[in-house]
């Protein structure tokens, strides 16, 4: 082996940077060739003046020396060096604290999907308690900061349920979990991916197929990479391949929306849509940003994506990104600084104006200023005239036109089957390998769900953790049922838990739908919609749906009564519906409009008594005669 090689491997030994050895730009990638010898074609992995240089060896481990024989040359070897069980050997060597950040993620603890799914099932309270690993380190010096988390539990249906036996934590691990970066994920169409770093640094595309040059590589096997090559230029569609459930807002921001699996329409050979993350799909409106040519990584920053070393409870405790941070409000102009005082690095100033530059394009995008713009009638009314909403609404309220609505989550739980865990590793040679989809071990049980009924029009709208009305969608509405098909025996059926604070365990919770238009929601769509306030559309007959007991006694769509008493839950702390007179307030507007219009009056914070509107209805009814 060449001096080069040595060079490389002693480098992964002591942990150097890269960059603190010199590496000349003419040096092979891979000196004695040995891997090549079977994967001929294949990519560097980077064409980095540093990782261009670096051996196959030094990343994926391995014998190259032995390459001749592919059992031995594999021997020791990383499929996915990148995975986090052994990164810290690879990756880490150069982006240790990039690394260390990730394990303490979101991305990678699921904190707040956990502690919501509990919260749900009536296990705990809201307060994050789990993650999908445990872990340490951290540093409660902010909201929804914490120092450790635990791992999930495991369920043992044998055993009463309590708060560390809940059917929640199988749920969780059985069918929430797949998308976290500990694990590979579904190596389904539309979901596959890596584990680790390359999670979002290897694109795949929703094939799952490989189609670079290694000769070596099956191109009809799902689960490869698009090519074998690392990037930071993240496109939307590789955040996709996690962000299509719960909240789904990756396939919201491209503007989609499941549909009810009926395939159609129909392709011109008659056959039915195909399936893309297990479902079918209807097209909407798109986010303004993504149809204006933006990607995810042009507004999430690395602490969004990679954490800042903090473990955190919650998203809204996370993400630094607010809507304010580019487009400012009517009254100051945006700084281009982030919650927690960081610059945004692809905004700059030309010419006055602040200019976007789009992270994988390069394309330059003006980002518009809300102080000192042209408003529209409407707008004005909305923003100028009624300074009230821009200080008790995110501008997401009104801005994002639809949002994803799954009504009505029905699970059957046969626990006679057991089934995959996406948190117990497996057992390879390859510790690499141990979160894939084909090793994880089946110490779970399985599930099946289905659904009520789907929605995207009029979000529901509270008061989220923040204070500001929010839109709200289901977070889960679980309909639990339970049953041991070895035993061939019943035990639960369609129940609805109870949380610990007393509400139902069916969720609705506020969220940034990413759907956002330049034109809002009209005052109509808020201010005369029952469905909006949170009081249902009164056309959901519960009894009739669930004609064997069991269920709610209130429609999915209903997460209040016109007392203001909560009806449904929310995983966020201090997140609500609308209190009885909030409601009158938003209503009262609303018969205001139906007269007056919504662009063509200033309505005042106090509306007028019922004996003065009286009094200047007979005075203009008597000016018209």
């Amino acid at each position: 082996m060449k001096f080069r090689s040595w060079m490389f491997r002693l480098i992964g030994l002591i942990g150097l940077p890269l960059f603190c050895l010199p590496l000349s730009a003419s040096a092979a990638w891979d000196d004695d060739k040995g891997c090549l010898a079977c994967h001929e074609g294949i990519e560097r992995i980077a064409d980095t003046p540093t990782m261009k240089e670096l051996s196959c060896t030094f990343c994926h481990k391995g014998n190259g020396e032995e390459a001749k024989d592919a059992k031995v040359a594999h021997k020791g070897m990383f499929a996915n060096p990148a995975d986090f069980r052994v990164a810290d050997q690879t990756c880490g060597i150069c982006h240790a604290e990039h690394l260390a950040n990730g394990k303490k993620s979101l991305h990678a603890t699921m904190a707040g999907m956990i502690s919501g799914t509990r919260y749900g099932f009536g296990a705990q309270d809201r307060k994050s308690k789990y993650a999908t690993y445990a872990v340490d380190g951290g540093v409660a010096d902010r909201p929804g900061a914490l120092l450790s988390l635990l791992q999930v539990p495991k369920y043992d249906p044998k055993k009463p349920d309590s708060e560390t036996n809940s059917p929640g934590d199988d749920y969780l691990r059985n069918q929430c979990l797949r998308c976290h970066l500990w694990s590979g994920g579904a190596q389904q169409t539309g979901d596959a991916r890596a584990s680790g770093c390359a999670a979002c640094h290897m694109v795949y595309s929703d094939a799952g197929k490989y189609t670079g040059g290694d000769k070596a590589i099956d191109k009809t096997k799902v689960g490869r990479p698009k090519m074998h090559k690392i990037t930071t230029k993240v496109p939307e569609y590789q955040c996709l391949h996690c962000h299509n459930r719960g909240g789904r807002t990756g396939v919201s921001f491209i503007g989609t929306m499941e549909s009810d699996n009926y395939g159609s329409p129909y392709k011109d050979d008659g056959s039915k849509q195909g399936s893309l993350h297990g479902k079918q799909y209807n097209h909407l409106t798109k986010d303004v940003h993504y149809e204006k040519g933006m990607s995810c990584v042009d507004c999430h920053t690395s602490h969004d994506l990679h954490g800042d070393g903090r473990i955190y409870e919650k998203k809204e405790n996370a993400v630094e990104i607010r809507c304010e941070t580019c487009h400012g409000d009517t009254k100051k102009a945006a700084t281009f600084t982030t919650l927690w005082g960081n610059k945004l690095n692809n905004i700059s100033m030309k010419n006055g104006k602040p200019v976007l530059t789009a992270k994988l394009t390069g394309k330059e995008h003006p980002v518009p200023q809300l102080k000192g713009a042209k408003l529209s009638q409407e707008g004005h009314t909305a923003m100028v005239a009624i300074p009230k909403h821009m200080e008790k609404l995110e501008c997401y309220s009104c801005h994002a036109k639809w949002a994803p609505q799954c009504y009505g989550c029905h699970t059957d739980h046969d626990t006679g089957k057991p089934s995959r865990d996406w948190l117990a590793d497996g057992n390879n040679e390859d510790p690499s390998k141990n979160g894939t989809m084909g090793a994880v071990g089946n110490s779970a049980f399985t599930w099946n769900e289905s659904r009520s009924y789907l929605r995207w029009e009029t979000p529901v709208l509270g008061i989220n953790a923040k204070g500001k009305v929010s839109p709200f969608i289901p977070g889960c509405q679980v309909v639990y049922t339970q049953h041991d098909s070895k035993e061939k025996t019943k035990t639960v059926s369609n129940k609805v838990f109870t949380t610990v604070h007393g509400t139902s365990g069916w969720m609705q919770n506020p969220i940034q739908p990413h759907t956002i238009s330049r034109s809002a929601r009209t005052c109509a769509d808020c201010h005369m919609s029952r469905k909006a306030i949170g009081l249902g559309t009164g056309t959901y007959d519960v009894k009739r749906n669930f004609p064997d007991g069991g269920g709610p006694d209130f429609e999915p769509e209903r997460i209040v009564d016109e007392e203001g008493r909560q009806l449904q839950g929310t995983t966020h702390e201090g997140a609500r519906p609308f209190n009885k007179a909030e409601q009158q307030r938003i209503s009262r507007v609303g018969a205001c409009i139906a007269c007056h219009g919504s662009g063509k009056v200033t309505l005042q914070n106090k509306a007028p008594t019922d004996e003065l509107h009286t009094k200047a209805i007979r005075s203009y009814l008597n000016k018209k005669k």
